[in-house]
């Protein structure tokens, strides 16, 4: 399979503050995206996952390494690669003032498309994104779902083969939250790459097909999502729901070795008292796990440093 990024040794170093040390926000990291997937890169705040978005994107000059977009040398063809590479920035870029197709043929212009194009391929974005009826609304008087329905429009005006979106459903409310997830999944569908930025765990765990975890500029892990679960050790269980003649309902969870031969023993015991099984259930570790694992922080506090609404319970 093709790689659409490919990094070595990518570094971004910030002089230091007075009285303070330099930071290091990327500190020699090394991963390849390959076509047509989409890919997590998760972190807790500032571990670099933004500062690495702006140096693929040409927004700011790495300190060392190397970066190949699109088949493209980041060092040297910046400009070829701006060109063909869409970017949803976690806080919109688009104008207030116009409305919400003139957004549209707007970025349409900046990115060379044809003239002649610009209008059918509005219109079609607007339909596409559930916008068609606010097309001659402003910006600034869009729901904030709409407004970042909008901004991943416009990131697509030029249909770029590579989609950089940064933190997309932060802030959002359920609905939103869960039409931007149908919308990037259907995107993957189209063989648009996609590289995601969230600090949703189960939204990443539903969307992405593998992962990078960074934290402090390194990255600690790359996997698909099986695959970083696999490596939380003891954590697959077995949950048994149990209701008795009174109408109490009990839960009893088995984790070890041998979890199979304690769940022939409940089944014998509920069997001998006569309790009726309600329902067995396989509990496997969740991404979480993993990133609790890898970085010592919890999703409650990832989303308390976000403070956003559109995260793990808003489905989709």
């Amino acid at each position: 399979m093709t790689d659409v990024i490919h990094v070595t040794q990518l570094t971004k170093h910030y002089p230091a503050a007075r009285g303070a040390a330099p930071l290091r926000a990327v500190d020699g990291i090394e991963f390849a995206v390959r076509a047509g997937e989409v890919f997590g890169f998760l972190g807790p705040n500032g571990a670099g996952k933004t500062t690495t978005i702006r140096m693929l994107t040409g927004l700011t000059r790495p300190t060392a390494g190397r970066a190949r977009v699109l088949g493209f040398d980041l060092a040297t063809d910046v400009t070829r690669i701006k060109k063909r590479i869409g970017v949803v920035p976690e806080m919109s870029n688009l104008y207030d003032e116009l409305s919400a197709c003139d957004n549209l043929v707007f970025s349409m212009q900046l990115y060379g498309v044809p003239r002649r194009e610009r209008q059918a391929r509005a219109e079609e974005l607007l339909a596409r994104f559930r916008l068609g009826e606010k097309r001659d609304t402003p910006f600034a008087k869009l729901s904030r779902g709409m407004k970042r329905a909008l901004t991943v429009a416009a990131a697509l005006a030029h249909r770029p083969p590579l989609l950089f979106l940064d933190e997309p459903t932060t802030g959002l409310d359920v609905m939103s939250a869960r039409n931007l997830r149908g919308m990037i999944a259907g995107l993957r569908d189209e063989g648009v790459t996609v590289f995601l930025t969230t600090h949703y765990l189960e939204e990443a765990e539903r969307l992405c097909d593998r992962i990078a975890v960074i934290v402090r500029g390194h990255i600690v892990a790359l996997d698909t999502v099986d695959g970083l679960k696999a490596r939380v050790p003891g954590r697959t269980a077995i949950e048994v729901t149990l209701g008795g003649g009174d109408g109490r309902v009990e839960t009893v969870r088995f984790e070890g070795d041998d979890v199979a031969a304690a769940l022939r023993a409940v089944l014998a015991q509920a069997e001998a008292t006569g309790r009726r099984v309600l329902a067995v259930n396989t509990v496997r570790p969740t991404l979480e796990d993993v990133f609790v694992q890898l970085t010592g922080l919890s999703a409650e506090v990832m989303l308390a440093e976000k403070g956003g609404k559109g995260g793990p319970n808003a489905g989709g």
